[in-house]
């Protein structure tokens, strides 16, 4: 089974997510992946993927916000 190892970068409310009501965030898994919390957003981007691009049914696109990646990029392995 797939776990969470660690939430890469700051906790959403290290980013200004007081409310809990907006909370895009990036954990590591224990297999080597990454999961992502953020707005589902297929209908309104799928159309506008390149033509080198392609969604399976079971992915879909989400959208997080440009601080909640900078502030990813640290913990994000380079190897």
């Amino acid at each position: 089974m797939v776990a969470i190892v660690r939430r890469i970068g700051a906790p959403p409310s290290a980013r200004g997510s007081l409310s809990g009501q907006s909370c895009p965030d990036i954990f590591e898994l224990s297999d080597g992946n990454y999961a992502v919390i953020g707005r589902e957003a297929t209908a309104e981007l799928e159309g506008q993927l390149p033509e080198d691009a392609t969604r399976a049914d079971d992915e879909r696109i989400v959208v997080i916000s440009r601080e909640t990646l900078v502030r990813a990029r640290e913990d994000i392995p380079h190897d």
